[in-house]
């Protein structure tokens, strides 16, 4: 096969959360385990930090890789979902794994894969662990995928786990409280690791407190500790928080004795995008008018990215947005603006939330706009519609950015 007959065979085969949603969430990880154990183990391989959370995990992954990359070693970064190709899951030092790799290791696996009936997550899982063992990799960051404790990254033993912060996202399949999400999320604290907490939450400071209790791990929580101003490239209001959770990760680091140095700190900071390629942070698309897009799809993500729209000096707020259909969006919809203009589009995947529902959706909370039959047609609209000093966002969903980037 093809490279890309390769990609389409994986994505329509096999289950994928983000196509399917609940029905490809497994609540175990005996399938991960058997791949990995055919797979002779490469998890044990190589070094691993671990990173997950309801939002900000994705761009402190990058953070760190970036300023393990300026640092001079040769660093693994594992992510998802992708935007624009799957390649994008899987890098070393910011350039996205080979096509040829992906290739061959579906050819000569495939009979495993299906006759084990493993899921694409744990299908791409599996193909980064071997990726960064076979390229000996020295250090590799992996951000969870959904939840934490029944990840298909949850087999690895990092040298330490990161924990950015709990929001009421994926209740489906976490819970409905932020005290049981963080005991799922808590899954990912190993005996004697540290692990660092982004924000200090009363509802789950005690959950992350007794489980690194249970498994006698050094917790550190991010924002309780001092920090001179950090300049970074993600300019993003939320990424303050980011960039201080990466901060002290790479203290610890440090403590571990990797040689990490002021300079490397600074310039890994400033040289994110350059270093890892991270797309859809607060990011801008063009000026005149101005166009920026963010991929936060939760009610904490959406109201940071909102009240730092609103802070801008505009006209008129142009906003094309997108779901997907197990989106609690009575939580969202009342963050948005009133006097937007609403240009409603679906996301080009099986779990996009139909225009006309998502319409009368913003109805019932008195938000109104018009329906597009893609993500480009509405920006296309929007652009039309806008005035030079007028403002568009684009968001709502990651899949919806990945459309125009």
């Amino acid at each position: 096969m093809t490279y890309t007959e390769t990609v389409q065979w994986m994505f329509s085969r096999l289950p994928m959360y983000q196509n399917q949603g609940k029905s490809a969430y497994k609540a175990n990880l005996d399938n991960i385990v058997k791949l990995d154990n055919y797979l002779d183990n490469p998890h044990l391989c190589f070094k691993s930090v671990h990173v997950g959370g309801t939002n900000g995990k994705g761009s402190t992954s990058h953070m760190l890789a970036s300023v393990l990359q300026e640092a001079g070693y040769t660093t693994g970064l594992y992510t998802s979902p992708h935007l624009k190709d799957y390649r994008e899951r899987i890098k070393i030092n910011g350039k996205d794994i080979e096509e040829s790799y992906v290739v061959d290791f579906i050819n000569s696996h495939r009979v495993f894969f299906e006759e084990n009936k493993l899921s694409f997550f744990e299908m791409t899982v599996g193909m980064a662990f071997k990726y960064f063992a076979d390229k000996q990799v020295d250090i590799a960051i992996i951000e969870v995928g959904l939840g934490g404790r029944l990840d298909a990254t949850n087999i690895i033993i990092p040298i330490l786990s990161v924990i950015t912060n709990i929001g009421l996202d994926h209740v489906e399949f976490l819970g409905d409280t932020l005290e049981k999400i963080a005991g799922e999320k808590a899954g990912i604290i190993k005996n004697e690791i540290p692990i660092i907490v982004g924000e200090t939450q009363f509802e789950t400071e005690k959950v992350f407190i007794k489980k690194a209790q249970k498994t006698n791990s050094k917790i550190y929580f991010a924002d309780q500790i001092y920090f001179p101003e950090i300049t970074c490239q993600l300019k993003g209001d939320y990424q303050t928080k980011n960039t201080r959770t990466a901060r002290l990760a790479i203290d610890v680091l440090k403590e571990m004795h990797y040689e990490i140095l002021d300079t490397h700190i600074e310039s890994g900071f400033n040289k994110i995008v350059e270093n890892t390629g991270l797309k859809g942070r607060w990011q801008i698309l063009s000026s005149n008018p101005l166009v920026i897009c963010d991929t936060a799809h939760n009610r904490e993500g959406i109201e940071i990215v909102m009240n730092q729209l609103l802070s801008l000096d505009f006209n008129k707020l142009h906003i094309v947005f997108g779901a997907v259909n197990d989106k609690d969006l009575d939580t969202i919809v009342p963050l948005l603006p009133f006097d937007a203009n609403y240009y409603f589009c679906r996301p080009n995947v099986m779990r996009g939330l139909d225009t006309e529902v998502l319409k009368n959706k913003f109805l019932k909370f008195k938000r109104f706009g018009v329906v597009y039959s893609s993500v480009q047609e509405a920006l296309n609209a929007a652009r039309v519609h806008a005035k030079t000093k007028d403002l568009i966002f684009v968001g709502g969903s990651t899949f919806v950015v990945a459309e125009i980037i």
